[in-house]
């Protein structure tokens, strides 16, 4: 076997490793699981959610998912400022509390 063929073996197998390695933080919620979160009182309504995350960020909703992070559920939402910025600001989405606030990159 060539050193090229060993070499590029040896990379297959180190990106292999990595992705299958890869921690995930956060996992999307569907609507179904969103709808008996709500219907339980395990998470807020997402209107009560926008309304402090506006007061927060004010500017244009432009997208919204529900995932669950570390054992928490967040509303991570993205607002377009007046600016032309996209922000992204995560939520609790038990108590409402905002939890970060950030340029969306």
């Amino acid at each position: 076997m060539s050193n090229f063929r060993i070499w590029r073996s040896q990379v297959a197998a180190s990106m292999a490793l990595l992705v299958s390695s890869a921690v995930v933080l956060a996992d999307d919620v569907g609507p179904d699981v969103a709808r008996r979160l709500l219907e339980e009182g395990r998470i807020r309504p997402l209107e009560e959610i926008i309304v402090g995350v506006k007061a927060a960020v004010p500017g244009e909703l432009i997208e919204v998912e529900l995932e669950l992070e570390d054992g928490i559920y967040v509303y991570d939402v993205k607002i377009l400022g007046a600016n032309g910025r996209v922000r992204e600001v995560e939520a609790d989405a038990k108590s409402g509390k905002i939890l970060k606030i950030e340029d969306d990159d």
